[in-house]
């Protein structure tokens, strides 16, 4: 990402080996993806990478590292995002950015290592975004995973800064723990214990436990260079919250090594007492007069006067480097943009944020997002579209046939979908290639790619895999194909009869349909 432009120079997708040549074909393939903007993302598979690879560790395997040449945005894999990421990057670079050419990073392969403004002189930072995770009605559930992390108001703007900015929900981390290590603390301690220093240096500190990180990070160069040196497993867990105690807690600069990269002058003064210190010791010591061979004798001792100081000059330089002050390093903040929490007021106009790692979230957001106006409808009524919108409700309204009703307010039908008649299809999502069956109903449904759905089969809450089948049958047969709340997963069949109400599809029935 360039320093004042909010043009991304490259886009990396990080991927493990194995999962490189679909993703690869998908981006050549899928039209939604090869009609994205330039520039085209990239696919880096590092050797060393695996499922079960932390992300602080990632940023240590060598494709990586050399992938990133400046400051860069690390997203999920699971990220539904309204916002406009060109309104983070601008907030970050408002709050955060230093003067041209004063970044860290690499240019035509040469380290720029300026110390004049920019994160060097201790105001680039890093930023995160946090969402509320309570209160959205059909999505939120008593079941969703939060993080706790406590912060710190910025200093009020000089100007006032209208309510259609982030910047009013900027605060400064100083604090970010896992829950489930919070949960772990609290039930040895029976409390919270918070240190001193940190409502010392921090008076107005507020914590929350009901949001949830939604892992986007703008990151400076300087923080690829700690995760390097440090062996952090996490960037949520480790990175972060390090990043956050060292601006309050004392010895965390040192520990994390942070005087070294956030201020170099400080490692060439190192290295420059143990150079002289190399140069005194070579001119005291007498060489000759230590030898055993030598045919003069040792000449007589002269008392030397000591000059002030001259004691200190013998030390080693590690010694004279724990008495000498140190500087002081500023730590540069690590900020976040917390969405404020969802209330009848705003609960349709807040843009969504959601990381979608479950099956359940993957059901509720998917049919948020198909009640979302298309950008035809946009366009007829002058409305802004969503950036997640799709350009029409059905694809190819041609491919549905007669007597059949598709509730378009709530329900998105890609394209090569082959209905039949009589079908009726509410608050749904239907994907590519798929073929629902005369007389079927899907309700509250969620097919993948290639789905074949058989004759007048019943679907409530459902969520097919890719390439799965459901058989149909004749109207007129008693035991009729019905399933509620169950998961089928990719390329199984399910047989006609089979009736079945439950969030998973039962390890019983797939072992039984195996046999078959």
């Amino acid at each position: 990402m360039g320093e004042h432009s909010l043009i991304l120079s490259d886009i990396t997708l990080i991927t493990p080996p194995e999962s490189a040549p679909p993703l690869e074909s998908a981006l050549a393939t899928n039209p939604h993806l090869t009609s994205l903007p330039t520039p085209k993302p990239e696919v880096v598979a590092p050797k060393d990478l695996d499922v079960t690879t932390g992300t602080g560790e990632i940023f240590r395997l060598p494709e990586v590292v050399k992938a990133i040449t400046g400051d860069f945005i690390v997203l999920p894999c699971d990220l539904i995002c309204e916002v406009d990421g060109s309104d983070l990057v601008e907030t970050w670079m408002t709050l955060e950015s230093g003067l041209g050419g004063a970044s860290g990073g690499f240019e035509d392969g040469v380290k720029a290592d300026n110390v004049r403004g920019g994160e060097r002189g201790g105001r680039r930072g890093g930023m995160g975004v946090w969402f509320p995770t309570k209160g959205l009605e059909g999505i939120s559930t008593k079941h969703d995973e939060t993080d706790f992390i406590a912060t710190t108001p910025l200093p009020p703007p000089t100007v006032a800064v209208p309510d259609k900015f982030l910047r009013k929900n900027i605060e400064q981390v100083v604090l970010s723990i896992p829950s489930s290590t919070v949960k772990d603390i609290t039930e040895e301690h029976k409390s919270l214990p918070i240190r001193h220093m940190l409502v010392k240096r921090h008076g107005n500190v507020k914590m929350k436990m009901n949001h949830r990180d939604a892992h986007i990070y703008i990151l400076p160069f300087w923080a690829l260079e700690m995760m390097q040196l440090n062996e952090f497993d996490s960037i949520a867990e480790d990175v972060l919250g390090w990043w956050a105690k060292a601006s309050w807690q004392e010895g965390l600069v040192d520990k994390l090594g942070l005087r070294g990269i956030l201020d170099p002058e400080t490692k060439n003064e190192e290295t420059d007492d143990m150079m002289m210190e190399s140069m005194t010791l070579e001119d005291d010591i007498d060489l000759a007069g230590m030898s055993s061979t030598s045919g003069r004798s040792a000449p007589a001792p002269v008392a030397e006067t000591p000059s002030p100081g001259s004691g200190a000059s013998r030390l080693p330089a590690s010694v004279k480097a724990a008495l000498k002050p140190q500087k002081s390093i500023t730590i540069p903040p690590l900020v976040a943009y917390v969405q404020p929490p969802f209330t009848a007021a705003n609960a349709l106009t807040q843009p969504l944020i959601r990381r979608v790692d479950t099956t359940s979230l993957l059901l509720s957001v998917s049919l948020r997002l198909a009640k979302l106006p298309s950008i035809t409808e946009c366009n007829q009524t002058g409305a802004t579209p969503s950036h997640l919108a799709h350009t029409a409700k059905v694809a190819h309204p041609d491919m549905v046939q007669a007597q059949s009703r598709i509730s378009e307010s709530d329900s998105l039908i890609a394209e090569n979908v082959t209905i039949g008649s009589r079908v009726n299809i509410k608050e749904s999502v239907i994907g590519v290639g798929c073929t629902i069956g005369t007389g079927s109903r899907l309700t509250r449904c969620l097919l993948m790619d290639g789905v074949t759905v058989g004759d007048f089969v019943t679907l409530t809450g459902c969520i097919l895999g890719r390439r799965c089948k459901i058989v149909g049958g004749q109207p007129r047969d008693e035991d009729k194909t019905k399933l509620t709340d169950c998961e089928v997963q990719s390329g199984y069949v399910v047989e006609w009869g089979s009736k079945f109400s439950a969030r998973r599809l039962l390890t019983k029935m797939l072992t039984n349909l195996q046999l078959k």
